[in-house]
């Protein structure tokens, strides 16, 4: 057997280190990953509350095309209860905006007795009124509005919902089509509420709006990442949605109610102000059947504010209160002619 020589063994006792300490660097990026992944990205799910329903998946055909979605109906449920429509942001599905939500809309659900129904998206975003955005599936542009009338007729036939008692809400892209409805669907969803969303600004406009609008609110918070509240270019860290100008979150409560002649609020009303945020309301009326409201989360980001979950540290502050959910539903609930 053939002895190395002293400059072999030096050669290999180099590379051995080289390669301990590639390694030893891997690992250490690694764990620098996980701890960023961890810190900016993960929040533990909310704890799964007592409810007196389940929710259950099912499926519709419309124009051909096979959508799902997932409802929850409390027990004994009474006919002539209303619907609400909880749309979920961009990438994302039924599952995971019952967790954004923290549940809250079935809490609330058990307690006034209404039906709720998650719609899931075709595409990466819902196809809302911005010219910007990914609506395809199969190089098609995907009709959502036509998806969601269809559920919205199928699960009143269902269920014995008042068709005159349908709302929907969303987050984040789910928010942006909850504003097309209330534009383009008035007649079949009587009040809309749009979490971090604003009205996408004229350039990247395609809705077509009619002569009026369902009642709408507007719940955004002033450290949006993603939605700027101040309007401007909706991105995250400068990676997507480029060209995607929106208005203002003042803007676009204002846009919703010139559409409807309603007169400017004399001025913001507190709502809450704790150590971690500060909430004001701003109302448009005019008439006894419509209605605009901003609700303005001081502090807060991209998200509904909700008691029941923290939301990842990248889309910004997420404050525990106010009860989101529970402000939408008091807004619905006053939508009754």
């Amino acid at each position: 057997m053939k002895t190395l020589s002293q400059e072999q063994m030096i050669l290999i006792k180099k590379i051995y280190r080289y390669v301990c300490l590639f390694f030893a660097s891997l690992l250490g990026l690694i764990a620098i990953g996980g701890g960023l992944f961890t810190y900016f990205l993960y929040s533990p799910d909310p704890e799964l509350p007592k409810l007196t329903g389940s929710v259950t998946k099912a499926n519709i055909e419309v124009g051909g095309v096979k959508r799902s979605y997932r409802s929850y109906l409390p027990r004994d449920l009474a006919k002539g209860a209303p619907l609400l429509f909880v749309m979920h942001g961009s990438g994302e599905n039924a599952t995971l905006i019952r967790i954004g939500t923290g549940y809250g809309f079935e809490r609330l659900a058990d307690q006034y007795g209404f039906a709720v129904v998650y719609p899931n998206s075709l595409s990466f975003d819902w196809n809302d009124c911005s010219k910007v955005g990914d609506f395809k599936a199969n190089g098609v542009e995907v009709d959502d509005v036509a998806f969601l009338n269809a559920l919205r007729d199928k699960l009143h036939l269902e269920v014995g919902s008042d068709s005159k008692r349908v709302f929907a809400t969303g987050v984040s892209s789910g928010g942006f089509m909850a504003l097309r409805l209330a534009l383009e669907a008035p007649s079949k969803f009587r009040a809309v509420a749009a979490v971090a969303a604003n009205v996408p600004a004229a350039d990247n406009f395609k809705c077509q709006p009619g002569a009026a609008s369902s009642s709408v609110m507007i719940m955004n918070g002033t450290a949006d990442p993603i939605v700027p509240f101040a309007g401007g270019e909706v991105n995250l860290l400068g990676l997507f949605y480029k060209n995607s100008n929106v208005l203002s979150s003042h803007q676009s409560a204002q846009y919703f109610a010139n559409l409807n002649h309603l007169t400017a609020p004399a001025a913001a009303t507190p709502v809450l102000t704790t150590d971690e945020t500060k909430v004001e309301r701003l109302a448009w009326q005019g008439n006894a059947k419509t209605e605009v409201e901003l609700v303005v989360i001081h502090y807060g980001g991209h998200g509904l504010p909700q008691p029941y979950w923290r939301r990842p540290r990248l889309l910004g502050p997420s404050p525990m209160q106010p009860n989101g959910p529970e402000m939408i539903w008091a807004f619905f609930s006053r939508q009754t002619n």
